[in-house]
């Protein structure tokens, strides 16, 4: 029926109750009363003895009425003979601390998300493995003339110009920033509408956990005006 009949030491440390104080007593009182009111607690028993166990993350609360990021699993005991639930193993993880991190690392990326899309001066957009465009800013936008729609998916050699393709300039830009760490050039790209434009490239290598390449980040701005000066 989801009444305690054990506590180890982590039980006591993660939720603040003394082995007295809980035994006895029903795990619902761990839940928000959001959680209680929606039955939470009596639909994670019946899933766990239908399907062979429960897990799930989600808010728990401690006996000081703080709430804890908790993941779940709960395991049913059948009697081997009868086959009937006996009762259920339940253990839980404080997460709090690696949810508060994961929530940091998305509002960061969301800012630099934000940052990236709202600069109009560059041309700040992020290549697959192969060259191919995943994602395009404002200023890719403002200084190439594609929309996002037009180009995600497409190669990153649509901006150069048919001498530079024909003499493999996209493939060993790529090599170089993989084999160097970064490769830097200044030299004639071309816009939607065929346009050439002087341009300043940079393409930088992103490396997994393993140092395994998973793309590339590539900032361009358009130096023309510079150059018709210089």
């Amino acid at each position: 029926q989801g009444i305690i009949s054990s506590w180890n030491p982590g039980a006591r440390r993660f939720k603040g109750y003394e082995d007295h104080e809980i035994i006895g007593q029903s795990f619902s009182r761990f839940y928000t009363e959001e959680d209680r009111a929606a039955g939470l607690p009596e639909r994670a028993l019946r899933i766990s003895a239908e399907e062979g166990r429960f897990e799930k993350e989600g808010w728990r609360v401690r006996k000081d009425g703080t709430r804890f990021w908790a993941h779940v699993v709960i395991d049913p005991i059948f009697n081997p003979e009868t086959g009937r639930v006996l009762g259920y193993a339940k253990i839980t993880r404080d997460l709090t601390e690696r949810r508060e991190a994961e929530l940091a690392l998305k509002r960061s990326e969301e800012q630099f998300r934000l940052l990236v899309q709202g600069v109009t001066d560059y041309a700040i957009y992020m290549l697959d493995q192969e060259g191919h465009i995943t994602n395009w800013n404002l200023g890719a936008e403002r200084i190439k003339g594609y929309s996002r729609e037009e180009v995600v998916g497409r190669h990153f050699s649509i901006f150069y110009t048919p001498e530079d393709r024909a003499n493999g300039e996209p493939a060993k830009a790529l090599a170089t920033a993989i084999r160097t760490g970064s490769f830097e050039k200044e030299g004639w790209r071309l816009r939607k509408d065929g346009r050439p434009f002087w341009a300043h490239v940079v393409i930088d290598p992103i490396r997994d956990d393993s140092g395994e390449i998973i793309g590339f980040a590539k900032i361009t701005r358009d130096l023309t005006d510079r150059r018709k000066v210089q």
